[in-house]
């Protein structure tokens, strides 16, 4: 018996059958080594397999060179991927768990630093994105996009895999790209009217199905809406594009997402992007393709969620990507009446900016592309208990007590406020960003299931430590520094020396902000000088008040780092929607009462702003250590998170995991 009977009963797609309606859809992982499959991913895989999948549908994989945004790319044309297909598909079969390749190219959504090639396209427009000339695709080069499809399924085939997702119809990629007539100028074949756009992908579909013949499944990644995209394709053209690839009678089922490059936080939303925003786009596709099973996705968070849209027939298959990223075990918990212990996806997408540099991670699951090391079952009981204080109930303190307390230690908490969760319960306090309150939520949830001892509003000091601890763990965190300087004055933070005016009564801290503790008039200005997300936090949280806000920064763009979580675009235009100003290049001078002086970092001008009723200063932290200096010597004792170093939710709770694995 289960509370999600849709949800968990089994569904046939083609040839095979899916255990359930969860499905994994693709999602890049960086795990990549010699565009191929790693180790790495077989662990990953499988653990999301043993978690209770029933389908997977592995990282988009390259048909062509001229794909390749960044090095770890799996060439699907090559025929080294073979033997790791075949890893792969036996690490899921264990679990009854369906397994297919993603053949796709991204045409104009790249660039050729990577690869030193061209950027193909059908028509030469350049991606809004990476702003790279296009080469126009000749009748050659498109044999050559065709074979390398034919490839990719052969190989699918060769590797024991279950099927092949057709990829690069959505999200704005090369095929996509053929089918819009705002990025496809061609007059041949294949441009010019809907039938003759739609020609190359038909006869992807067609050679694909040949080399797979129809004992493995056959699937198309389609878009449900490009988004807000002047003469992007609308629902009604794609429901009208699903229809015609249904007539082909050669695919097995289809998965519907959304947007481009244009309108990115359409293709992986964001908080607060709410969730299940692809559900009426979808449903229109499956009301006018019946006869195909329809894959939704888009921010597809919860059981309840899921088994609402399956019930109402808007879809016959959940997809979701960064919700098995979250927690692997999502559909065992769903299914065992657990869904309480999910761990929520919160929609940071701290898995997208971490795949700029760095395999694929969870701003609050560790075990993330390390399974092998750090996943399900590899938490063991200690054969000592001892007893262990941790200091701070942020994120760094509460993951490092409840991977303690989970493995049998005697673990009391303290933390010196009424409440816990640290930063990211103020964060939290912002109506955008609410939903990051989960990370902590989840974490004192599963406190609650262990024994450990909670002591709140209890500033521990040293001495109280000294004995009764076999270990102590400092997670003191940080506090927002207010010299008001700048980096590019290094010498001025250590001088003692502040901005002139920085110690006025209305020049405040976000933390003060978010707190409640700050007297804020109605103009405001914020001054940054981190390019991270907090400082926009502020701002709405302030617009939200019906404040006048000003965001200064002595950066050439406000929030940088929101580039590498995708959510830059929508964070602008919600701001900006709200009234938000934006400075840039400049950086804080002085302050005089209700004026304040900023200072253009170019030309060393000075320009003064009047009527500024309350200064907000995001100018750093500085690490809150003393306690771990103080017991340094006296007793065995480790520091954690932003009191080692101020930085980001998923260092703090990385490092509480592995203080809590070490114990």
């Amino acid at each position: 018996m289960t509370d999600y009977p849709n949800l968990f009963s089994p569904m046939r797609i083609g040839p095979k059958t899916a255990k359930n309606r969860i499905w994994m859809t693709a999602h890049s992982t960086q795990l990549v080594k010699d565009h191929n499959f790693s180790d790495a991913h077989v662990h990953y895989y499988a653990e999301r397999a043993k978690g209770g999948v029933g389908v997977i549908t592995m990282e988009a994989m390259a048909v062509h060179p001229t794909t390749q945004p960044y090095k770890g790319k799996i060439f699907a044309f090559d025929k080294a991927v073979v033997p790791n297909y075949r890893k792969l598909a036996a690490a899921v079969r264990e679990y009854d768990c369906l397994l297919l390749a993603q053949p796709w190219h991204r045409g104009r959504e790249t660039s050729g630093q990577v690869n030193r090639l061209p950027v193909w396209a059908p028509s030469s427009v350049p991606c809004a994105v990476y702003r790279e000339m296009p080469h126009v695709l000749t009748a050659e080069e498109i044999d050559e996009l065709v074979q390398g499809y034919v490839l990719a399924a052969r190989y699918a085939v060769e590797g024991d895999l279950d099927g092949v997702e057709v990829h690069g119809l959505a999200h704005g990629y090369l095929l996509g790209q053929f089918l819009s007539p705002a990025t496809n100028h061609r007059d041949d074949e294949y441009g010019g009217d809907f039938d003759r756009r739609l020609s190359l992908v038909l006869e992807i579909i067609e050679k694909t199905r040949a080399e797979t013949g129809r004992d493995k499944i056959v699937g198309v990644r389609i878009n449900g809406n490009d988004g807000d995209v002047p003469g992007g394709l609308t629902n009604e053209d794609w429901t009208r594009i699903a229809r015609a690839i249904a007539d082909t009678g050669l695919v097995d089922y289809i998965s519907v997402t959304q947007g481009t490059y244009l309108e990115r936080m359409n293709i992986y939303g964001a908080t607060p992007k709410p969730a299940g925003f692809q559900v009426e786009d979808t449903a229109r596709i499956k009301a006018a393709v019946p006869e195909l099973p329809i894959v939704v996705a888009g921010r597809m968070n919860t059981p309840e969620l899921a088994e609402q849209v399956l019930a109402s027939g808007g879809a016959d298959l959940i997809g979701m990507a960064r919700t098995l990223i979250a927690d692997p075990e999502w559909p065992n918990k769903a299914r065992d009446g657990k869904a309480n212990s999910i761990r929520p996806c919160v929609g940071a997408n701290w898995c997208l900016a971490s795949i700029v540099n760095s395999p694929l991670a969870c701003v609050h699951n560790p075990a993330v592309a390390r399974e092998a090391e750090l996943g399900v079952g590899t938490l063991l009981p200690v054969s000592v208990a001892k007893r262990v204080a941790v200091v701070g109930g942020g994120p760094a303190g509460l993951r490092t007590a409840l991977t303690a307390a989970q493995r049998g230690h005697h673990v009391t908490l303290f933390e010196q406020e009424s409440e816990l969760g640290g930063q990211v319960r103020l964060i939290g306090r912002s109506e955008t960003y609410a939903e990051w309150q989960g990370i902590t939520d989840w974490l004192v949830s599963q406190l609650g299931e262990t024994s450990v001892d909670v002591k709140l509003g209890h500033r521990v000091e040293a001495a109280e430590l000294l004995s009764g601890y076999d270990e102590v763990v400092v997670a003191t965190g940080s506090t927002p520094l207010k010299h008001g300087w700048s980096s590019l004055r290094p010498a001025s933070w250590g001088d003692g020396t502040i901005v002139p005016g920085v110690d006025q009564w209305n020049v405040h801290s976000i933390k003060e902000v978010l707190e409640g503790r700050a007297e804020i008039g109605p103009r405001v200005m914020i001054f940054d000088d981190t390019g991270a997300r907090q400082p926009l936090v502020a701002a709405e949280y302030l617009a939200d008040r019906r404040h006048a806000v000003t965001l200064v920064t002595r950066l050439p763009q406000v929030s940088p780092d929101l580039e590498a979580s995708r959510d830059l675009q929508s964070t602008y235009r919600r701001a900006r929607n709200k009234g938000i100003r934006f400075i840039t290049d400049h950086e804080l001078a002085e302050v005089v009462e209700d004026t304040v002086v900023l200072r253009d970092v170019w030309t060393g001008e000075l320009v003064p702003h009047e009527d500024v009723d309350a200064v907000v200063l995001s100018t750093g932290n500085r690490a809150d250590d003393a306690l771990f200096h103080a017991l340094k010597g006296s007793v065995p004792v480790r520091a954690v998170g932003d009191c080692v170093s101020p930085r980001r939710v998923f260092n703090a709770i990385w490092e509480g995991e592995l203080a809590g694995r070490d114990i």
